[in-house]
């Protein structure tokens, strides 16, 4: 049955370091997240569709459950990680996980999902009287281990406020807006990480062709205005030709296809770069797979004559 808002209001308390939180979604992001809270402290219940890589956090004080619903129904804290807004949507409301939930609960989905899944969410929870929190992230899995995630979150800011000392333990959270905010603005990291590749692989595969060595382009630009954690960190990956999967390029193909649909719904007329930056990855996966997101170097040289 829907809560009233005054009881719902009531039911907002500030989690402490012994609060109860459940963690869904145990994947590379979320299990360094997961490892995280329970070094702090935290009370913490997990789950994954594969158990056994929950399990792995057992040693460290970790519960585990064989069911979504099963780990949120004694917690104040609910966080998810899972992998698009259809997963989310189907344990939310197909696995028991909503029903399971107790009023005033605070519950943050930390998936990359569309803004507009995020706003239906948000307002089928709160009929509950469940507080939601929209807090997708970045810095990747480097970020999840040391705790240095940028998270961007919408929602009401009272209870942004209340399950802030949880958040801060993985990373550096802002309120940016009401509820789909957070999801608008990991949309614009998204587009802004994205095209800076692609300007990065372009500007050294005209390096290369021309003779100048890629490696000294690189190190010739840093420190001017074309410096950035981009060119530090996806320019070296091209240098050394590493594509092993760090950041995936089809997780960043969703997040771009995901900021065409919100732009749609916007009523935004153009978004170019967002558009070529994304079908450059769909390139890329379809001719060279699932490579890190600075393959797409790889996908421009197969585009200009070069063997994949």
């Amino acid at each position: 049955m829907p809560v009233g808002r005054a009881r719902w209001k009531e039911c907002l308390m500030t989690p402490s370091s012994s609060a109860a939180v459940a963690f869904l979604g145990i994947g590379l992001m979320g299990s360094r997240q997961a490892r995280r809270l329970l070094d702090a402290g935290y009370d913490l219940t997990v789950w994954n569709r594969s158990r056994e890589k929950a399990e792995a956090l057992t040693p460290l004080g970790a519960r585990v459950v064989d069911t979504a619903s099963q780990a949120v129904q004694d917690a104040e804290i609910v966080v998810l990680m899972l992998e698009n807004g259809g997963i989310v949507t189907d344990v939310l409301f197909n696995q028991g996980v909503t029903e399971a939930l107790r009023p005033g609960t605070i519950l943050v989905d930390m998936s990359s999902i569309k803004p507009a899944e995020a706003q239906d969410h948000a307002r089928l929870l709160a009929e509950r009287g469940v507080h939601h929190i929209d807090a997708p992230v970045s810095g990747g899995t480097v970020g999840a281990e040391q705790g240095t995630l940028a998270i961007m979150a919408g929602g009401d800011a009272k209870a942004f406020s209340r399950v802030k000392p949880v958040l801060e333990v993985m990373g550096r959270p802002v309120h940016v807006g009401p509820h789909g905010a957070g999801q608008l603005a990991k949309l614009a990291n998204q587009i802004i990480v994205g095209v800076t590749i692609g300007a990065v692989a372009e500007a050294l595969l005209l390096a290369e062709r021309g003779g100048a060595d890629p490696a000294r382009v690189r190190e010739a630009l840093r420190g001017g205005f074309a410096e950035s954690r981009i060119l530090e960190l996806h320019g070296q990956r091209m240098v050394e030709r590493d594509f092993v999967t760090k950041g995936r390029s089809v997780t960043h193909l969703k997040d771009l296809d995901n900021a065409l649909d919100a732009a749609e719904r916007l009523s935004l007329q153009e978004v170019p770069y967002t558009a070529l930056t994304a079908d450059l990855f769909r390139g890329l996966i379809e001719n060279a797979g699932d490579l890190d997101h600075s393959g797409l170097l790889v996908e421009l040289e197969r585009r200009n004559g070069s063997p994949v």
